[in-house]
């Protein structure tokens, strides 16, 4: 790459601001049918089209929506459509363009060296700032403010050279996203309309103005959830987009938002010594847990300004998965499958995650238990047919009972299909494997769908319970 200003000119590089970078490259990702920003699921007909105007028109965005909504993932994933090096002024604090230097230290450097000046290449990353707003955030923090050991170093506070950059000017030929923007105090917010309209930055107590070159992604949850502050109207009139956010849609596309954050946290335990269970989540317990958040987003008890998280999804899959672990490892089993039973351990993945409308003692329990049998019983409406169950039904005879729970290994659930033969179908069926651990799985399922349905007694213990039929 070129060292030099010299070599950089002579080498064809042409300058360009950084919106018409992004723009450029975001054009030539459309063009190719590539998606604009990865690892996004959900936005594709929402949320991902509007984006895409923006970028196109040079807008500045701000990304309105509950928490959870992926939000920050969509501001860090824009860097990708940064240039993947750019070249600076070697030594400048805010990476100065070597053609369009805007520092007095790079102004300075070009004066006295001119082609000779030497020349360092950024990568995009490194082109990226990110600072979460908070009532304290000065505009010291943003914008800068005099450096006392400069000063101490000898040089007069007149100096342009005595500032110490905020992370806005830092950001310079980059992005700057601003998380929780309404939580900035407002008279910190009227900091920053002259960035967005004038492209440039005061310091206080000097006669400076530096234009800046960035773009600037904010962040907000709704006003009427904070409660916290507010985007002051005429900074909220600078920025050229708002794009409001949602949640996934379906269950669907919220288990695979699920299955790419949460499995890469699931990796296969390496224990010297010991029987390390092989972990396999059957679809019919994945769906569940998508179907606990779609329906908390529906529930008239928890406050739905606050919104439910896909992290609630996430936390949940990944806690009832180490539940099948911990039970295997205590059981010497070499497979691991979530049940029925481990779903009373949603409950510390749940709770701080929703916001209960009305708590009273007890209730945000019976709460939490209602979403998750309100989950089992859709999934098992939706996944078992319903002629096989009458067989099953009247296959439990008076003294007849099943037992399930969390101390029961996987080979116990065979002796379910010596007493009641007929539930032998529908649990292969809905299993689709004869892993041991994903057949007792698929019996607690069925089991306990056909006691939701009314159809089979049920005698709970903690994790463990008891089936019979409802005259037994």
């Amino acid at each position: 790459m070129p060292a030099t200003l010299g070599e950089l000119r002579t080498s064809g590089w042409v300058s360009r601001p950084v919106h018409e970078e992004i723009r450029r490259n975001a054009a030539a990702r459309i063009a190719a049918g590539d998606p604009l920003v990865d690892g996004v699921l959900g936005f594709g007909s929402t949320v991902l089209p509007q984006l895409e105007h923006a970028l196109l028109a040079g807008h500045d965005v701000i990304l309105l929506g509950e928490r959870g909504q992926a939000k920050t993932r969509i501001a860090r994933s824009l860097v990708t459509l940064l240039d993947e090096w750019a070249p600076a002024v070697a030594g400048s604090e805010i990476r100065d363009d070597p053609e369009r230097p805007v520092s007095r230290f790079a102004r300075d450097l070009l004066a006295s060296n001119g082609d000779a000046t030497p020349i360092t290449w950024v990568h995009r990353s490194e082109r990226y700032a990110e600072k979460l707003a908070t009532p304290d955030t000065s505009i010291a923090d943003l914008i800068g403010e005099v450096d006392p050991i400069k000063v101490a170093e000898g040089r007069y506070l007149s100096e342009e050279l005595t500032v110490h950059f905020g992370l806005l000017p830092r950001a310079n030929r980059g992005i700057f996203a601003l998380n929780e923007l309404p939580d900035l105090a407002e008279r910190i917010q009227v900091g920053l309309l002259n960035v967005l309209e004038e492209r440039d930055v005061q310091v206080r107590g000097f006669a400076i103005r530096l234009p800046v070159d960035v773009m600037l992604v904010a962040t907000a949850n709704p006003e009427d959830y904070t409660n916290r502050g507010r985007i002051i109207t005429p900074l909220k009139d600078r920025f050229g987009a708002q794009i409001r956010t949602h949640y996934p849609p379906d269950a669907e596309t919220e288990l695979g938002i699920v299955r790419q954050e949460a499995r890469p946290h699931l990796a296969a335990l390496d224990l010297a010594g010991v029987v390390v269970p092989r972990l396999e989540v059957p679809d019919f317990m994945e769906e569940i847990v998508a179907c606990i958040s779609q329906l908390a987003r529906q529930s008239p008890h928890l406050n739905q300004r606050s919104g439910v998280s896909v992290r609630l999804s996430i936390s949940n899959y990944e806690t009832l998965a180490a539940s099948a672990i911990a039970r295997s490892l205590r059981l010497g089993e070499g497979d691991a499958a979530p049940r029925i039973a481990d779903l009373g351990s949603l409950v510390a993945s749940t709770q701080g995650k929703v916001e209960i409308e009305a708590l009273e003692e007890g209730r945000e329990e019976r709460i939490l238990q209602g979403l998750v049998s309100a989950a089992v019983l859709a999934v098992f409406r939706d996944r078992v047919r319903p002629e096989p169950l009458a067989s099953v039904v009247s296959s439990f005879g008076a003294g007849t009972v099943v037992h399930a729970g969390d101390d029961l290994p996987a080979s116990a659930y065979q002796d379910a299909f010596s007493s009641v033969p007929a539930l032998q179908g529908p649990v292969m069926a809905l299993a689709g494997s004869e892993n041991p651990a994903v057949v007792a799985s698929a019996v607690e399922l069925v089991l306990e769908g056909l006691h939701l349905t009314k159809r089979l007694n049920k005698d709970a213990a903690g994790a463990k319970a008891s089936y019979r039929g409802r005259g037994g």
